[in-house]
């Protein structure tokens, strides 16, 4: 065999690193004159520019209320504060910490449920198992950008009076039934960072029907003052600046490329890659799209005939790089070590974080990319056990 993987003497596929992810961002000439504009206004926060931000978002997800805020982490703070929260809030484990920290900051409890094995979203069934009178609401991901069952979930919450919020932090850009993640629920808060489909720099929307909710977080981004310098609550700064909205507008003008790019991407690495024993990939349910802010596969030690950490280690030496999301998992973080449930109850939280491994996936990939990519699993997958021998040592060393 001539065309070996690096870890047996053969050159890598890549001669620069592939990274993870690429942001596609405006060129300056695109943004020039608005932000001359903005910079002779002395406007830099709370002008027209975040207003016509949210106005755009709102048309596009479907919502009455679109509020721009300067982090999903803290519009997920303003929701809980807004919602008036207090107790349990049921919440994945396999899932970005922020997940979680928001709510410990917010003085509520998390209680971690299992996940679906196959979509990796959390089980409607572990969900309602979870529910005690404590509970008072549930927060869903929409992970990697796969819509979480939606209907199931709204079912449960209103049959047990809970409020459904959703981390919506991978949603924009992913269909549920043929529209966009946003209408459903309480409210789906969406993160703006550059890892995203939508990026403005760093920021993130609450997206909801609820009136009331959405002046509360406009309320509490400016600290909760009630207009005439008091506070009708404690609120907190998450104003989003002029700058990061005008990135916005300009973003959401190529979301639908983004995402119809990375669908295209997504069903040729499953083309490429589903025809190897021991790789399988996260379920998307008909009719719903994802908007691959990931592209994870889960590797089967006994079937691939490595493990995930080593197929990582190798596709390093290639110069492509990969993450293991969400390994460990938040319940297994010093943090919120005090949360967590018995280990049973988290297994395929478990089974997951130890076998997913993230892909390279861009808004504009190339062919080119991403059959290297393809290459260099399937050529590391046929050496398998010669790469295991050599790979097992350099993990022992690096592990003491």
């Amino acid at each position: 065999m001539t065309d070996r993987p690096v870890s047996l003497g053969g050159s890598p596929i890549f001669d620069n690193k592939i990274e993870i992810v690429r942001p596609v961002l405006p060129a300056f000439e695109e943004l020039e004159a608005e932000i001359q504009d903005i910079l002779r206004s002395g406007m830099v926060t709370k002008g027209r520019h975040v207003a016509a931000f949210e106005q755009a978002v709102a048309a596009h997800l479907g919502v009455k209320n679109a509020v721009a805020v300067s982090s999903c982490t803290l519009g997920l703070m303003l929701t809980y504060r807004g919602l008036g929260l207090t107790g349990d809030v049921i919440v994945p484990s396999f899932t970005f910490m922020a997940s979680v920290s928001s709510l410990v900051w917010s003085g509520l409890k998390p209680v971690f449920a299992d996940v679906d094995l196959h979509t990796t979203n959390i089980d409607p069934a572990a969900v309602e198992y979870a529910i005690t009178p404590s509970t008072t609401a549930i927060l869903a991901v929409h992970n990697f950008g796969n819509p979480a069952k939606i209907d199931e979930l709204s079912e449960i919450a209103k049959k047990c009076g809970l409020r459904l919020i959703f981390d919506a932090a991978h949603g924009f850009g992913a269909l549920y039934r043929g529209v966009p993640v946003g209408p459903q629920g309480t409210a789906h808060v969406y993160s703006l960072s550059p890892t995203k489909l939508l990026i403005a720099g760093e920021g993130g929307i609450v997206a909801t029907n609820d009136d009331s909710l959405a002046e509360r977080i406009r309320i509490g981004r400016e600290y909760g003052n009630d207009g005439n310098y008091g506070s009708d609550f404690a609120g907190l700064n998450a104003r989003m600046p002029e700058l990061s909205a005008l990135m916005g507008i300009h973003s959401l003008r190529n979301l639908e490329q983004a995402a119809q790019h990375r669908n295209r991407v997504a069903d040729l690495y499953r083309r490429e890659l589903g025809r190897l024993r021991g790789i399988s990939f996260q379920k998307i349910a008909d009719g719903n799209r994802s908007s691959y802010r990931e592209f994870s596969i889960l590797v089967d030690e006994d079937s691939f005939g490595l493990n995930r950490d080593q197929l990582a280690l190798a596709m390093t030496a290639e110069n492509i790089d990969t993450r293991k999301y969400y390994d460990p998992p938040v319940h297994r973080h010093m943090a919120y070590k005090g949360f967590a449930p018995s280990e049973a109850s988290l297994c395929c939280t478990e089974m997951l974080a130890s076998r997913s491994l993230s892909l390279p996936m861009w808004s504009h990939m190339s062919d080119r990319v991403l059959s290297g990519i393809c290459r260099a699993i399937r050529r590391i997958h046929e050496c398998a056990p010669q790469v295991k021998k050599v790979l097992d040592p350099q993990m022992a060393s690096s592990a003491t």
